[in-house]
């Protein structure tokens, strides 16, 4: 089954699964907000050193299993699989949208 993401989103996820920081930067706005594990991260700098850490510290994937609309964004479910404890997971990406960026995203257990 193919599933069919919005732009910014799809490029979130291939950017973050690719290790790739310009076009994972390209998919936020400047002051864009990640809620991930209890913590706020502020601004695209700040999103991509979270994101190096993760990727060095889990060494993951994110496989898209479903989408739904949801008020100025999309939720995604996804499987993360990695090497971290319990692997592979299914993480809820809540995701606000703005100007075709990611304004705000959640990531919830």
């Amino acid at each position: 089954m193919t599933i069919t993401l919005p732009q910014p989103i799809a490029a979130y996820v291939a950017a973050d699964n690719a290790g790739d920081d310009a076009a994972l930067a390209a998919c936020f706005a400047t002051d864009a907000v990640v809620r991930d594990e209890g913590r706020a991260i502020r601004g695209v700098d700040a999103i991509l050193a979270w994101k190096a850490e993760s990727k060095r510290k889990y060494q993951y994937t994110v496989e898209s299993l479903a989408v739904a609309e949801a008020a100025g964004g999309a939720v995604l479910t996804g499987r993360v699989s990695g090497q971290f404890p319990g692997s592979p997971v299914d993480l809820r990406y809540v995701f606000g949208l703005k100007d075709n960026r990611i304004a705000t995203l959640e990531i919830q257990g």
